[in-house]
C-alpha cells in the first residue's frame, strides 16, 4: 500500500524537489572524483560501460512500460522528447566515448536536462509513483553521464561539437514539429508551451518562443564551449597536453 503522501501531486520546490537536486549535486561530485581515479585505466572503461548499462536498462524498461496497452497514448508514450534522445546518445557515449555522441550528451545533458530539473513539467504523484521515478532517475543519470565524461574522464567539446549539436537539434525539431502537427501531440513543447511555469514563459508567444529558445540555447552552448577551446589554445601554445 502506498503511503498517503505518495498520492500528492509533486510540488516544484517542495522538500522532495530540493532533496533530489541535492542528490544530483552530491552524485556529480563523487563521479568526478571517481572519473579522475579511473582516467586512462581499464577500470574506467568498465565503470563507464556499467554506467551505460544502468542508464540504458532503466530507460528501456520505462519505455516498454510506456507502450503497454494500459499506458499507451500517442501524445506521450513515444520516445520523441529531446530528453529521450539524450539518454540514448549518453549510453552510446559512455560505452564508446565517440566524440559526436559525447558532444550531444554534453550540450543536451548540461543545459536541457538541468532546465527540466529546475522547472520540471511533472504533473504526477510523488515517490514512488512510476512517473516520478522515471523523470528524476533518467534526468539525473544523464546529467551525471555528461559530467562524468567531461570532468571525470577528460573528454572535451570544441566548436565542431557545437555545430554537430546544433544541426542534430534543428533536424530533430523539424521532424518532431511535423509529427506533432499530424498527431496533435506536443513533444518537445514545440507546438505549445507546457502548463507548468518554465523559461519559455519569458520567451514570448508561440511560435516566436521557438526562435528565442534556439538563440538562447546556442548562446549557452557557446558559453560552455569557449572555456575549453581557450584552455586548449593556451596548452597548445605552451606545448602541454589538455587534461
Amino acid at each position: 500500500m502506498d503511503p498517503s503522501w505518495a498520492q500528492e501531486t509533486f510540488t516544484p520546490y517542495g522538500l522532495s524537489h530540493w532533496v533530489l537536486l541535492g542528490v544530483a549535486a552530491v552524485g556529480a561530485v563523487l563521479l568526478v572524483l571517481a572519473g579522475h581515479r579511473h582516467r586512462g585505466t581499464r577500470s574506467g572503461v568498465l565503470f563507464a560501460r556499467a554506467f551505460a548499462l544502468l542508464l540504458g536498462l532503466f530507460a528501456v524498461a520505462m519505455q516498454v512500460y510506456r507502450v503497454l496497452p494500459s499506458q499507451w497514448d500517442i501524445a506521450v508514450s513515444l520516445p520523441l522528447h529531446l530528453s529521450d534522445l539524450t539518454w540514448i546518445v549518453a549510453v552510446y557515449a559512455l560505452w564508446t566515448r565517440r566524440q559526436w555522441a559525447y558532444s550531444l550528451t554534453y550540450y543536451w545533458g548540461l543545459t536541457l536536462n538541468p532546465q527540466a530539473m529546475i522547472t520540471p513539467a511533472l504533473d504526477a504523484p510523488g515517490f514512488p509513483h512510476v512517473d516520478f521515478v522515471d523523470f528524476w532517475t533518467q534526468h539525473i543519470l544523464v546529467v551525471w553521464a555528461a559530467i562524468y565524461l567531461t570532468w571525470g574522464l577528460g573528454l572535451r567539446p570544441d566548436w565542431r561539437s557545437l555545430a554537430t549539436a546544433l544541426l542534430v537539434t534543428v533536424a530533430w525539431g523539424v521532424v518532431v514539429f511535423g509529427f506533432n502537427l499530424v498527431t496533435g501531440a506536443n513533444y518537445g513543447f514545440l507546438n505549445a508551451k507546457p502548463n507548468n511555469p518554465s523559461l519559455l514563459d519569458v520567451m514570448g508567444p508561440w511560435p516566436w518562443y521557438l526562435a528565442v529558445e534556439l538563440a538562447v540555447g546556442v548562446a549557452a552552448w557557446a558559453l560552455i564551449t569557449w572555456p575549453w577551446t581557450r584552455s586548449a589554445g593556451r596548452s597548445a601554445r605552451r606545448g602541454t597536453p589538455v587534461r
